[in-house]
């Protein structure tokens, strides 16, 4: 079964989301995947994020509204590794085929 947060109240931010993202600008590398996946476990999140042959990375991840914010916040951070130049993103229904957030 999933590892899933549970949410702590009723509203949007804790609705259960999927959120697919594209990121572009200087990401490509393994340090770039590594700390993305720690950011979105330390966050209780599911999914992977992984290198794409156009220069961009491929970022998938699940969990509540508000975990999902807060990973896209420290996306477009000063924080976040590399020069994230944008974040190309959709949030859709959980599917909830992860068991943990893994880089590829």
């Amino acid at each position: 079964m999933a590892r899933h947060a549970e949410p702590t109240a009723d509203g949007p931010a804790a609705h259960q989301v999927r959120l697919s993202a594209r990121v572009f600008g200087v990401v490509q590398g393994v340090g770039f995947r590594y700390r993305t996946m720690g950011e979105a476990e330390e966050l209780g999140l599911t999914g992977e994020v992984k290198n794409l042959d156009d220069g961009s990375v491929a970022l998938v991840a699940e969990g509540t509204g508000e975990q999902v914010e807060k990973l896209l916040d420290w996306l477009n951070s000063d924080r976040a590794p590399g020069r994230v130049e944008r974040v190309d993103h959709t949030l859709s229904e959980i599917q909830g085929s992860f068991r943990e957030f893994r880089a590829r």
